[in-house]
């Protein structure tokens, strides 16, 4: 069977402007015109597929990146939306219509973590959270009403692997639909391959890259896309979280450029955070051996982008960790933001930011402490100024 490689998946896909230009034309129309009346009914009735109808259903350009994303997960169509939590509120939405229960890893992104915590319950939908690398408490906590297994390819802050083919086995064993959220991108680790059914994005990270923009993107069978947006039941089209056609056009263009992107990311975290080991500092990265799921990580990522552009540190309590991020910053060495993904470095305390929604008991379960810093590291400059400015922080503490 012929290797699916990605950035050979994205070069592959070309859609020209109108009069012959390299690069499709923005399509901003809001509504489009039908030639035969019939044609609009039978599309609202959901006989008539692949016209397109009213932005909020569907639109070119949107369509193009789609495709770009599903040829990069080798997947049979994807749809781009407003956001990450968009695109993960969605397909929640689109397969709990009725209820149900959530199987999660329980070391999720805290803005997943809140959203089925705290407003899914609401709805009639139930969540357990789990250690996800853990069959047999997968399989206990499966009951009649489960219908998803949820987890991140790494989960975000603690980089955590997911056993993404053992979760596939138990979700087609159970007959139910395995969802990852793959932000740190295909070129790292392709869930769909190893057996997931619908792979999540945030856009906002690597694929946009530069931090100028909110978005994300679902990715799956082609019937599972299409139920999205149908008029009458599709959680894309009915609650309305589309993605913009500029973002789209924005989103498109630079998936030309993240294979080298990630490379980049890969080629400076990893050097960092060999550096950061030597000196003994508590640095995780899945590009080190002393990674705790190094031998997984080894088998499932594709390794020809690297490991990722993120590593977390370990400053045994919030302060420090204040102080060395703040300091950091003062050397220019990155910036104290959230978020990921950007060209440059970004750090941040999780269990203080973006993990805040996770209860304090919760998060000391996990092993995510108030001094752990993320850092998402930028390529940026050089690396071995980048290690210098490093070092001279960690000269003053």
């Amino acid at each position: 069977m012929k290797k699916h490689l990605p950035d050979q998946a994205i070069r592959e896909i070309q859609h020209f402007g109108e009069e012959g230009g390299v690069v499709p034309v923005i399509d901003v129309a809001a509504t489009s015109t039908f030639l035969d009346p019939q044609d609009m009914e039978r599309t609202f009735s959901g006989d008539l597929h692949g016209c397109y109808l009213y932005s909020r259903h569907s639109n070119p350009t949107v369509n193009f990146f789609g495709q770009k994303i599903a040829a990069m997960e080798n997947a049979e169509a994807a749809l781009g939306v407003a956001s990450g939590m968009a695109a993960i509120a969605c397909t929640i939405d689109q397969l709990t219509r009725e209820g149900g229960h959530i199987i999660s890893s329980r070391t999720v992104y805290g803005g997943t973590y809140a959203l089925f915590h705290n407003i899914l319950p609401s709805r009639g939908v139930k969540v357990s959270f789990v250690d996800i690398n853990d069959p047999s408490a997968i399989e206990q906590a499966i009951t009649s009403e489960t219908k998803i297994i949820y987890t991140e390819t790494l989960s975000n802050p603690l980089l955590n692997a997911s056993d993404i083919p053992m979760l596939a086995a138990l979700s087609k064993k159970h007959s139910l639909k395995l969802i990852v959220d793959n932000t740190f991108t295909p070129l790292l680790v392709k869930p769909l391959e190893l057996g997931a059914d619908i792979v999540v994005h945030s856009c906002t990270k690597f694929i946009s890259g530069a931090s100028d923009l909110i978005a994300g993107a679902i990715a799956g069978d082609q019937e599972f896309i299409n139920s999205l947006i149908d008029v009458n039941n599709g959680a894309v089209m009915l609650t309305g979280p589309v993605m913009d056609p500029k973002i789209a056009h924005e989103l498109y263009m630079r998936l030309d450029h993240l294979p080298i992107r990630m490379k980049a990311h890969s080629e400076v975290a990893q050097f960092l955070a060999e550096k950061m080991q030597s000196k003994n500092l508590k640095v995780i990265y899945p590009g080190l051996s002393s990674h705790p799921q190094s031998e997984y990580i080894n088998k499932t990522f594709s390794g020809d982008f690297g490991h990722g552009g993120i590593l977390t540190l370990e400053c045994e309590d919030s302060e420090k960790a204040r102080v060395l991020a703040t300091k950091l910053q003062q050397e220019k060495f990155g910036l104290y933001a959230v978020s990921l993904g950007f060209a440059r470095t970004l750090m941040s305390c999780s269990a203080k930011s973006t993990s805040s929604e996770i209860p304090e008991q919760e998060r000391k379960e996990i092993g995510l402490s108030d001094g752990l810093l993320r850092m998402s590291i930028g390529f940026c400059g050089n690396k071995e100024a980048m290690w210098e400015k490093f070092e001279k922080v960690l000269s003053t503490l």
